[in-house]
This record gives structure tokens, sequence and C-alpha cells, in this order.
């Protein structure tokens, strides 16, 4: 079975941690597993995260920021998404396209027609089949963030709060206007009740018993 599950959402969403235990989840049930990250996921891409998520390259422009995301994607797609999901795996990826819409378009109010189009190059048309949107207040979410043990506050981390509202307001805008493919997780519950919620969703988007998955 060929699935291609994306993680979004505001700072402090947990999600690294819930891709981890829906990947050991998933595995348990017979499923051919990928996960993986963006910015990163490839030799490249992980040489670009280390210039986008610099703390020191504080002038960086938006439109720089957006393109060297795409560029790390075009990558990650053409050499780790698709040839998995091409031999019928399942991807969990820990952000993908929608977070540079949120971000550097809503964000930073790029103009998201640009965007869009620039994606669909980059990626090829590849859009998820589910995504889960880890949503939390604001504040709660850069408070965890900068509370996290080992966590580096990386450069997208220190902006403004408003910035970050933005991004927020972006991703359940977004949300909203697919809801076929989204669902909007309350992040502020504890890990247990996140990731039990995330295997129902899954579930019922497939429209599968939790234990027939794969």
């Amino acid at each position: 079975m060929s699935l291609f599950v994306t993680f979004e959402g505001p700072e402090g969403g947990g999600k690294t941690t819930q891709v981890r235990r829906l990947a050991a989840y998933l595995q348990d049930q017979g499923c051919h597993v990928l996960t993986t990250r963006e910015p990163g996921g490839t030799p490249i891409g992980d040489r670009v995260r280390s210039i986008l998520l610099d703390p020191l390259h504080t002038e960086m422009e938006p439109q720089a920021e957006f393109l060297l995301f795409s560029a790390a994607r075009a990558q990650h797609v053409a050499q780790v998404i698709r040839p998995h999901l091409e031999r019928g795996g399942v991807v969990l990826c820990d952000r993908y396209a929608d977070a540079s819409l949120a971000y550097q378009g809503y964000g930073y109010q790029l103009d998201l027609d640009a965007l869009q189009a620039i994606t669909r190059f980059a990626t090829g048309g590849l859009v998820p089949d589910l995504t889960f949107c880890l949503d939390l207040p604001v504040d709660v979410g850069l408070r965890r963030k900068a509370q996290g043990a080992g966590d580096a506050w990386n450069r997208m981390e220190q902006k403004q709060v408003d910035f970050h509202h933005r991004v927020r307001a972006g991703y359940l805008a977004m949300a909203a206007r697919e809801p076929a493919r989204w669902a909007v997780i309350d992040a502020t519950r504890t890990v247990d009740e996140v990731q039990a919620t995330l295997r129902q969703h899954l579930a019922e988007r497939l429209r599968l018993e939790a234990g027939q998955l794969c």
C-alpha cells in the first residue's frame, strides 16, 4: 500500500515525536515505513538545512529562503519520497510543501500563487494523501521549544511572535480549504492522547480497521 502522510503545524507541536511513534505502530502492522523530514532527507537537503536554520543568517531574504526550501524539496522528492511510494511503501514526513506556504507565504506574506507554482514544479505535483496539522497556541508552542531539552533555538523559531501567529493562521486556512486531506489535531494534549487520535484518523481516512492498515 502506497501512502504519503505529512505532519505540519506551528512550532512546539511535537511532530518529530509523533512521527516516530506512528512509524513504530505502522511497522507493527506490517507496513514498509520510511520516516523523513524537511528541510533535509538527503545529503544535499541536509546541507541546505544547515544554511536555512542557522540563527546567524539573519540577512536571508524571504524569497531566497523559499527557493532554498524548494531546492531541497525537489531533491527530497526525486531521491527519497517518490521512489519509496513507487515501491508501495508508506512515507511519514516531518514537514513538507505546506510548511513553505505557511511560513514564507502566510508568515512573510509572499505571493501565494507564485509559491504554489514553484512548489508544483519542485515536487512534480506530488501532494500528500493525508496531512496532520498538530495545532496549539503560539505562546504554548514557543515556550515548549524554548524549554526543550537539547533543542537549538533556530532561525525560524526566533522570528517575532506576530510572524508565528500568521503561520498558525495560514495552516488553519489551508486545512479549512482541503478538509479531505487535512486533519487538525489538538497538540496541547498528552503525547499518548495525540498519538491515539492520529491512529484513529489514519484508520478512518483509509476506511480500514486499525489492525488492517497494511
